[in-house]
């Protein structure tokens, strides 16, 4: 630990706190670094992970900060090594931020270690919120004599504080929602490789199983594999082996293959049967649970139960997600300008949560499928205005998060 005991104690300006404590979280230890509203670092300590070191860094902070005064925390990895952190700071009734994610061109320029790291969490959070005090500031009125400016742009990258300081998500319902929409995906990328992998041993199979299978569907081949494949597989190998013999070379080679086929497209079969089940009962999971936060996303047209999950984990809580617009630049939903000269236009949005932009446009698809009559209208509309197709998804999905967000925060419940 060290400590410097002749920073600036000057009163910090409107939204700033006086102290920042940084954390770079990791397996075993948390480094963490104590800053005052100027960027100064006062001390630096490293401790524990478990219980017992993180009760030793609340006392370290509570020795060195004075009463009454503005205490931020800006920690890394909020849902993963600093998960515990994050519960046990939240629980003492501390202001938690998840630490922004330093500009990738500037990464690395000072150095690096954990301490540095732990630094430089508590100055990104610092810069977030300078810049937002900035732009709270009424603007000053253009001279006379001077024609006025264009608008600048944000800096790019969380570092450079262009948005808002990321409050940590939720555990409870949300953390579940989560945890089911995680295993979900497992289930279903096992469940597709386990389909390839019989479907290739298919291919290359003996006529008579691919007379069996062929014309079927896959899951018609799923059920007669689990069904018989296993019988088959013993009575071919006896078959083969005493009509050429045993032992004569490429017939009981021949035999053989085909028990092992058989018998391994049996596991696989049954190996798809479970995982089949696995899927059914965490959709029902997903809808009981989406049904007891927010159970208005199921009366949406083309909002099913998977969709709603992943709204409401990239939601959260009340107060994370500030405004609707917000919510949409999270979702890469929001429009980024591309006009140039007499062409006004923007253009989709490439970056943001790609997952809740997906469950933005799984909603659109099945609307057009199933004829929502306001989508199909729109579509209508905005093609005769001569848009392109991505164009008007675009639109659709700004609208559509607009919609969802007020939903989820006049409906939601979370604990």
């Amino acid at each position: 630990m060290s400590i410097v005991t002749d920073a600036s104690t000057a009163s910090a300006g409107p939204g700033v706190p006086q102290w920042v404590v940084g954390v770079d979280t990791h397996t075993d230890t948390h480094a963490v670094a104590l800053l005052d509203h100027l960027g100064g670092v006062h001390a630096e300590i490293q401790v524990g992970t478990d219980p017992a070191g993180r009760d030793r860094l609340l006392g370290w902070v509570a020795g060195l900060v004075p009463a009454g005064q503005v205490l931020h925390w800006s920690v890394e990895g909020t849902r993963t090594h600093g998960l515990g952190l994050v519960r046990q700071l939240r629980s003492a009734g501390q202001r938690v931020y998840e630490a922004p994610k330093p500009v990738s061109s500037r990464r690395r320029r000072g150095g690096k270690s954990d301490p540095l790291d732990a630094v430089h969490a508590a100055r990104a959070h610092l810069a977030q919120l300078a810049h937002l005090a900035q732009l709270a500031q009424p603007a000053q009125p253009a001279q006379p004599a001077q024609p006025a400016q264009p608008a600048q742009p944000a800096p790019r990258g969380r570092a450079a504080g262009g948005t808002r300081p990321a409050v940590p998500r939720a555990d409870g319902g949300r953390e579940a929602l989560r945890l089911l929409l995680v295993t979900r995906r497992h289930y279903t990328d096992t469940r597709t490789a386990t389909i390839n992998v019989i479907k290739s041993m298919i291919l290359t199979a003996d006529d008579e199983l691919r007379e069996q299978l062929r014309g079927c569907a896959t899951a018609v081949q799923i059920r007669i594999l689990r069904t018989t494949a296993t019988s088959t597989a013993t009575s071919t190998a006896t078959s083969t082996a005493t009509s050429t013999g045993v032992g004569s070379g490429v017939g009981s080679g021949a035999g053989i293959e085909a028990a092992v086929r058989r018998e391994h497209l049996s596991h696989l079969a049954v190996m798809v049967t479970n995982l089949n089940r696995l899927v059914a009962a965490n959709l029902r999971q997903l809808r009981d649970l989406v049904t007891d936060i927010c159970p208005a996303l199921l009366d949406l047209p083309g909002v099913g139960p998977v969709s709603a999950a992943t709204l409401l984990t990239a939601w959260s809580h009340h107060g994370r997600v500030p405004t609707e617009a917000a919510f949409a630049a999270l979702a890469g939903a929001a429009p980024v300008p591309a006009s140039s000269g007499r062409h006004q236009r923007h253009r989709l949005n490439r970056g943001g949560d790609r997952t809740l932009n997906a469950a933005l446009h799984t909603i659109i698809t099945a609307r057009r499928r199933i004829g929502h009559a306001p989508t199909r209208d729109y579509l209508t509309r905005r093609s005769n205005e001569g848009r392109n197709t991505n164009e008007i998804l675009r639109c659709l999905k700004r609208y559509l998060a607009r919609h969802l967000y007020r939903i989820m925060n006049a409906t939601a419940t979370t604990t």
